[in-house]
């Protein structure tokens, strides 16, 4: 069988990611240093590429780093694994709602739960637990700011699609410190268009739909700065931050070459590198979650060429993240990923197509860099996998994160920090 062919898009889609990734650390981490084990640890950063399991990080480490190198986010010196199996009765297959609600509360539950067990009673969370004792918190995503998986360690529904009350609980009770990412239509009652216009071009159906009023302006009156550009995020000086950069998510999944977009108003890194800033200031410490979405949203399309270039955005938030804490020895950074998306495999380019040309067809090929080799790329799914994911940690208490564990251990590991 015939691969999908990388045409127009692949070079100047990757060609910045590979540059942007292959900056060395201003404050580069030795392997054998376990970032201050034995310290005690004040504050959290907990990254999650959305759908990202050992297949998508191989698949970007040939082509980011080389045979030879390695991933930023594969750089930190302790390394382990989670199962992510939920407690659904319906499926063995998680996803980013119950798995991301493990991780706050450390329950398993049902898909779509968000931070509810599985008979719909609400759950304490470690992101509103760490606000109770006297830390900054702060979530950002390239996702809508409200979706599933930052929405569980802030707010409490029955159901993930509750976006607007979502987003009206984070100004109402959860209050996090700092709210970066997409999602404005929750954020405010159809027919009132914010900064970003209803039924753009690249995407029609999308437009505000919220039911609870016009959150962004209860969020300034509850002492938010609201910011929808780079530049005034830029310029955003201290205290309570919201900024939404998109209607939805902040890039346009489709297959390849279908009207796919990635080309976020603000990048991750960006927006990382301001939350820390804002919540850094905080004497008690801050919990920081931080999501690349777009690696989940283009392996569901089975797009590599886009699923690559997420890798590469979140990898410089990474460089932002271990940079943060190579100077911030009280700082434990976690990066793992919520559940396989793609059933992805790393191939030769010579095997042959075992899935066939429509869906979980093969892509590429896709060049190592700096080799004359390549490797093709072969989706099994346009779904969610059960197969284990790759957990990698620096900073105190990273050693914990040896072995293999239930996704519900982040919790427990994190509690540790947040909830003393």
């Amino acid at each position: 069988m015939t691969s999908r062919t990388v045409r127009w898009l692949l070079a100047p889609v990757l060609a910045g990611a590979v540059a942007a990734t292959g900056m060395t650390l201003l404050n580069p981490l030795q392997s054998a240093d376990a970032g201050a084990a034995k310290g005690k640890a004040r504050n959290v950063i907990f990254i999650n590429g959305d759908g990202m399991s050992a297949a998508h990080r191989e698949a970007a480490r040939l082509y980011l780093a080389g045979l030879d190198g390695q991933l930023n986010m594969d750089k930190l010196p302790v390394s382990g694994q989670l199962i992510t199996t939920p407690h659904d009765p319906k499926s063995p297959i998680t996803d980013s709602a119950a798995a991301a609600t493990a991780w706050a509360t450390g329950e398993k539950t049902y898909n779509g739960a968000i931070s509810v067990d599985v008979d719909h009673n609400p759950l304490p969370t470690l992101g509103q637990q760490a606000k109770a004792n006297g830390k900054a918190t702060g979530l950002v995503t390239t996702a809508q700011v409200t979706d599933a998986s930052p929405a569980a360690w802030f707010s409490n529904t029955e159901n993930r699609s509750a976006q607007d009350e979502i987003a009206r609980q984070y100004i109402e009770v959860s209050k996090p410190d700092v709210i970066l990412g997409g999602g404005e239509d929750f954020w405010l009652p159809a027919g009132t268009a914010g900064a970003y216009p209803d039924h753009p071009a690249e995407d029609p159906s999308e437009a505000s739909k919220g039911t609870k009023g016009n959150l962004i302006d209860k969020a300034r009156q509850a002492g938010y700065k609201y910011v929808s550009t780079a530049d005034q995020l830029q310029k955003a000086k201290g205290g309570k931050l919201l900024g939404l950069f998109s209607n939805e998510e902040m890039f346009q999944q489709r297959p390849e070459g279908q009207g796919d977009i990635y080309n976020p108003v603000v990048s991750l890194a960006t927006m990382t590198t301001k939350a820390l800033d804002t919540l850094s200031s905080n004497k008690k410490g801050f919990f920081l979650f931080v999501e690349e979405e777009g690696v989940d949203e283009f392996s569901h399309e089975n797009n590599a060429t886009r699923m690559l270039q997420s890798m590469g955005e979140l990898e410089k938030a990474v460089v932002v993240a271990r940079n943060y804490a190579a100077t911030h020895k009280d700082t434990l950074v976690v990066i793992t990923g919520d559940h396989d998306c793609g059933g992805l495999t790393v191939e030769d380019t010579g095997t042959s197509d075992e899935s066939g040309d429509g869906i979980s067809a093969e892509d590429g090929p896709f060049a190592i860099k700096g080799s004359n080799l390549q490797f093709n790329l072969d989706w099994t799914t346009s779904g969610h996998t059960g197969v284990d994911v790759p957990v990698t940690a620096y900073g105190p208490l990273a050693d914990q994160f040896t072995g293999k564990h239930q996704n519900t251990y982040v919790h427990d590991v994190l509690a540790q920090i947040l909830t003393r």
